[in-house]
């Protein structure tokens, strides 16, 4: 299943690694989900966890590793035409993203995104919801 992570997700994998964020990294690292990403998420998740002082951390070495090998991961490139989220703008990216890479969810934890509910055929859910929706699926 292919999934874009919201930076808030991404960012509380790393604060919290007992929480529900981290365990959807792992889902990611397993390769039981593919993230997908395009340059300005990376840009965006590198630039917050910096902020968070975690530019020298072990894992964020890893991560950035992993995103070079490109490991259960689909780049792909957006062109920041989607208007859909008028109270941060900055949140279409990860709507778009989705949809170039054909994804299934956008998983976040911002109101903003998940008053969406849906845009076409890909769902907002938060990381609970997301846990609940993998079950779901693979109980059918």
């Amino acid at each position: 299943m292919k999934v874009v992570l919201d930076t808030n997700v991404f960012v509380a994998s790393f604060l919290n690694p007992a929480g529900t964020p981290r365990k959807i990294i792992d889902l990611w690292k397993d390769g039981r989900i593919v993230l997908c990403l395009c340059a300005e998420i990376i840009e965006e998740y590198i630039d917050v966890l910096s902020r968070f002082g975690l530019e020298s951390e072990k894992e964020l070495e890893e991560l950035l590793e992993v995103f070079r090998k490109k490991v259960h991961i689909h780049f792909v490139a957006i062109d920041r035409q989607l208007k859909l989220v008028t109270a941060d703008p900055e949140d279409d990216k990860f709507v778009e993203c989705a949809m170039s890479a054909q994804a299934t969810v956008v998983v976040s934890g911002d109101k903003h995104l998940l008053d969406l509910k849906r845009y076409k055929s890909i769902r907002m859910l938060s990381p609970s919801q997301f846990i609940s929706f993998l079950q779901q699926q693979s109980e059918n």
